[in-house]
């Protein structure tokens, strides 16, 4: 991986990727722990870094945890549940401050390590299990959080799109979990599910600021008391797969404006070589206030309240959200099949070609001024095994051509077209 400023280790299971910079005032560490999306696991993997938060071994009140990060001068410590194409992966994040910057009694790259270490294999343990009461108390947060999904309507029609469309894959799942499974949860089961996911998931580590691989290496062999063994890898989600008949549904909920979502199987994924010309695509067609379904759906036609396109690269998957009337169901279907009718002509203005790759240039750009996107940009590589530099694909992007976007244009499958409505007929 040559292309890449971060410099690359391994020690037992975690793999570990090092950028040594003086840019930062801070440190920036991420954890990425993945496993397979499965049924089985979803719900479970999920609750485990609620419950883990809430103190470890040697300190398992939450409110003494907190204290630690206070001395740690505040140090961010937080995570996120996400899917990356069929995986589904923690991520735990901490920002801390260069001690060179404060007069600090402790090395605090070394604190921070050594509390995330804690946090990911020394829990806090009752009876030999995580405890009862924080187990019952993250549930609650979990129901919550499941909850408020179906509550905001837009999201809940964009994760309804995707479950249709992958009915029998296992990107159809959230990677919340699910909320039948919830009651379900014991102590005993999620400690269960907790060792299963420690010595199963794919772990990568990342630190960015002013250190060196050697250092960061031997502060995990201090702080992560981790099983030896090769690290686990992730798997290539499949991508193309054929479309036979558009899938139609129709949802009817207590709702006041439709929701229009469409599924397109671009065929194309992060790791490909057209991939410049995918994101090129998705922004044309709606990835930015300039694109084709922000003006002539919304703007021209006056069809939508919010018209636009989102791009997952991993699973080469790209949806489009509309927010309608109710009445404007066939019409508002009609002119956004017409926006993909015109990708797949070729017929793009030179206007939408350089304000979509400024775009595009900008977003790469700004990636460089923050150590967690330029984390966040990197992992892309590790999933995907297509090692690619923020200059390279802002280089790539540049020299893409019409041509190379209609290809993709051509080769893009409309698969499900998804509509929320009221509960009256008609």
């Amino acid at each position: 991986m040559s292309n890449s400023p971060f410099q690359r280790g391994q020690l037992n299971r975690i793999r570990l990727h090092v950028l040594p910079t003086q840019r930062f005032k801070t440190f920036s560490i991420s954890l990425y722990a993945g496993l397979p999306l499965t049924e089985e696991t979803v719900t479970s993997v999920a609750l485990v870094p609620f419950i883990l938060r809430r103190g470890t071994a040697s300190t398992p009140e939450t409110i003494a945890f907190r204290e630690r990060l206070d001395d740690l001068y505040g140090a961010g410590f937080g995570f996120d549940v996400y899917k990356r194409g069929d995986a589904q992966i923690v991520q735990f994040r901490m920002d801390v401050i260069n001690d060179k910057f404060v007069s600090s009694n402790q090395p605090l790259l070394a604190a921070s390590l050594k509390l995330l270490g804690e946090v990911l294999t020394e829990p806090t343990l009752e009876n030999g299990n995580l405890r009862a009461k924080y187990v019952e108390a993250e549930k609650e947060t979990l129901r919550k959080r499941l909850e408020a999904i179906i509550n905001d309507k837009i999201r809940y029609a964009a994760e309804r799109c995707l479950e249709v469309m992958c009915e029998d894959e296992p990107y159809r799942l959230h990677p919340l979990g699910k909320l039948e499974d919830i009651d379900g949860i014991t102590p005993a089961s999620i400690t269960a599910a907790y060792r299963d996911w420690l010595s199963k998931a794919a772990f990568d580590l990342y630190v960015v600021g002013d250190t060196s691989l050697e250092e960061v290496k031997a502060l995990v062999a201090e702080s992560f008391h981790h099983n030896a063994g090769e690290a686990a890898d992730y798997s290539l989600p499949v991508v193309s797969k054929p479309v036979g008949e558009v899938r139609n549904v129709i949802e009817r909920m207590d709702v006041t404006q439709g929701k229009l979502n469409l599924g397109l199987r671009i065929n194309t994924a992060y790791g490909d070589d057209d991939y410049p010309a995918a994101l090129m695509y998705n922004g044309i067609l709606g990835g930015y206030p300039h694109s084709k379904l922000f003006l002539n759906v919304r703007e021209k036609a006056s069809l939508a309240y919010y018209a636009a396109s989102r791009l997952d690269g991993h699973k080469g998957i790209c949806t489009i959200q509309s927010g309608i009337e109710f009445a404007n169901y066939e019409k508002a279907t009609t002119i956004i099949q017409e926006q993909l009718e015109s990708m797949r002509s070729g017929s793009y203005t030179e206007l939408e070609m350089n304000q979509t790759k400024a775009m595009i240039a900008n977003h790469l750009r700004e990636l460089q001024d923050s150590a967690n996107e330029m984390i966040g940009f990197d992992f892309n590589a590790i999933l995907s095994k297509r090692e690619r530099s923020a200059q390279q694909l802002l280089e790539q992007v540049q020299a893409v051509t019409a041509e190379q976007i209609a290809a993709i244009a051509k080769k893009t499958e409309l698969d499900t077209i998804y509509f929320l409505r009221d509960r009256k007929e008609g």
